[in-house]
């Protein structure tokens, strides 16, 4: 009725469809589709729907992982009306869409990726995340409209990437705007509305995840790891290690986990 794994799309183009709905999300680096003739671009930040039967290309650059979602047609949910979950279900096959997720979605897909590497072969598992997945994204789909032009046209990811290419040194929210090209003030209020999380947690979230990166797998010191993630200093990198990951740097030089 519902299974779900983690795919490489080939970097050729392919064209197939196929009898049951799908949901294919961006998990690491970056694809194409094209449901329809409508295009969609996949970054870690976005899905995309595609309903049964809709002809789809797709392709992808050597980096990308993709979590794909199937769900039979003849499914309770979707097939009986009478069912709790008809109505909701069928709204959110009824097109091809494009989802942009928030940091809670986002989250839980990557954990759920991690899940999938962890435990490959418990299908059981598999199937119960994969379907909180489609529920979660369903209850975005129906409890509001899908997101407007202004809000779609930012991407976490591409602010990410922005972050990373200036990581370094001090990046204003004024700077993170203007790469969206919208003012301070609206580039905050919708950042966070699609992010789940302010442009300012969004930046700290970013340097903590690259600094502990570098930590956990690089020789580089940690007064060089501080400086090249933007801390002013080796003590400001350790007290947002501790207050906000609930470790120390040490503990990441010798491959400990973080919350």
């Amino acid at each position: 009725m519902l299974n779900a794994k983690l795919l490489k799309l080939p970097i050729a183009a392919h064209q197939h469809r196929h009898e049951h709905h799908q949901i294919v999300i961006g998990v690491r680096g970056e694809a194409e589709l094209s449901v329809g003739g409508t295009g969609a671009h996949l970054d870690t930040w976005k899905a995309c729907v595609v309903p049964t039967e809709a002809s789809h290309d797709y392709c992808g650059d050597d980096q990308n992982h993709v979590l794909v979602i199937n769900l039979d047609p003849l499914t309770p949910a979707i097939n009986t009306p009478a069912h709790a979950d008809y109505e909701r279900m069928m709204r959110f096959f009824e097109k091809p869409r494009t989802l942009q997720m928030d940091s809670r979605l986002q989250g839980l897909v990557q954990f759920t990726a991690g899940e999938f590497d962890r435990a490959p072969d418990n299908l059981t598992l598999q199937q119960h995340l994969a379907s909180s997945i489609l529920y979660c994204m369903a209850d975005r789909i129906v409890d509001r409209q899908v997101q407007s032009s202004s809000r779609a046209s930012i991407s976490p990811e591409v602010v990410r990437r922005y972050i990373l290419a200036n990581l370094h040194r001090k990046i204003t929210v004024e700077e993170m705007a203007s790469e969206a090209c919208l003012s301070v003030s609206r580039f905050h209020e919708v950042f966070r509305e699609v992010a789940g999380i302010t442009p300012h947690q969004f930046l700290l979230q970013t340097r903590l995840e690259q600094a502990a990166h570098l930590l956990a797998s690089s020789s580089l010191s940690v007064s060089e790891i501080s400086y090249r993630t933007g801390f002013s200093s080796q003590s400001a990198l350790t007290n947002a290690l501790r207050k906000y990951k609930g470790t120390t740097p040490s503990r990441l030089q010798i491959n400990e986990s973080v919350a």
